[in-house]
């Protein structure tokens, strides 16, 4: 249905002050601090999951050496979804308008919709992190105590614990990561570089982070994750996560969480003859997920 003069009364009247509601700043660009972001050019792209050797054995003199064998592990899935959204006005309503030009006051409002919908799904896989409805392709969620390996162990990217943030549970989480395992229970050289935070905790992480010396506590001790540079990337906010004292440690694993954008933003318009109406549209596509949760560590609070 179009926009018709009936919905925009007062601008078609004279004396009017001001128009507001569509000038709001608007929090952009989010999701680029936590997902690593790559072009597809097909409608979903894979990446599979790859099983290494064991540890080596000592081989006795004169006996034959073991052979081990590799194997892919599990296959990783984004489905590029299209993001789209349209407004149509009466050509009367556009001839009528005393103030502004109606196409570009509500251009801006279709950007501020499209732009809203990819942080709510970029932030979706956090808020999903620790939901049995939300599996990646190892078939756990994101953030558990037990995801499976090829050889029948586990391993961990949540604590058995959950802990809201603070110094004590955030050193926990950094010493977590440098225990990661891969498919074949070898240690993985891992380590926190950046801590991602609701808008409710950021207070706390700049204490945790950045103070000289221990927060919360009487003791002169140094802040030793800051003397130590133990997460290089600082902390980010985000505004679109739900829970108010979940935290998510991102690693430096490769092919974690990862972005594809299928088709960059684009905007369109076009007349009816008919009716003289005059549609606008913007669409997308591009998907949001992970590949190796070893690229996160996180809790959803106590």
């Amino acid at each position: 249905m179009a926009i018709s003069r009936s919905q925009l009364v007062k601008e078609l009247e004279p004396g009017l002050n001001a128009l507001f509601g569509l000038e709001y700043e608007r929090y952009d660009r989010e999701h680029e601090e936590i997902y690593s972001i790559e072009s597809s050019d097909r409608a979903f792209e894979e990446e599979v999951m790859l099983v290494g050797f064991g540890s080596a054995g000592v081989k006795p003199e004169g006996s034959s050496i073991a052979y081990d064998q590799a194997q892919e592990a599990f296959t990783a899935r984004y489905v590029n979804e299209t993001i789209a959204l349209a407004f149509a006005i009466t050509e009367e309503a556009i001839e009528d308008n005393l103030y502004d030009r109606l196409s570009a006051r509500y251009t801006r409002a279709l950007a501020r919709s499209m732009a809203n919908t990819k942080q709510v799904k970029g932030a979706a896989t956090l808020n999903n992190a620790f939901s049995g409805s939300y599996l990646g392709g190892d078939g756990s969620m994101l953030c558990t105590t037990n995801h499976a390996t090829t050889q029948g162990g586990t391993w961990a990217n949540r604590p058995t614990t959950d802990a809201d943030l603070n110094e004590s549970s955030l050193e926990t989480g950094l010493i977590d990561v440098a225990g990661f395992i891969d498919e074949r229970g070898l240690k993985v050289a891992a380590r926190g570089r950046k801590l991602v935070i609701p808008v409710n905790t950021q207070f706390i992480a700049d204490r945790v982070l950045n103070s000289p010396l221990r927060s919360s506590t009487a003791d002169n001790d140094i802040n030793a994750m800051k003397n130590m540079g133990m997460i290089p990337e600082g902390y980010v906010v985000n505004h679109y996560i739900t829970d108010t004292d979940a935290w998510y440690l991102l690693t430096d694993v490769p092919n974690g969480l990862k972005m594809f954008n299928r088709a960059p933003i684009a905007t369109s318009m076009e007349g009816d003859f008919d009716t003289g109406n005059v549609r606008y549209k913007a669409r997308e596509r591009y998907s949001f997920g992970w590949s190796d949760a070893r690229g996160i560590y996180g809790t959803d609070g106590a």
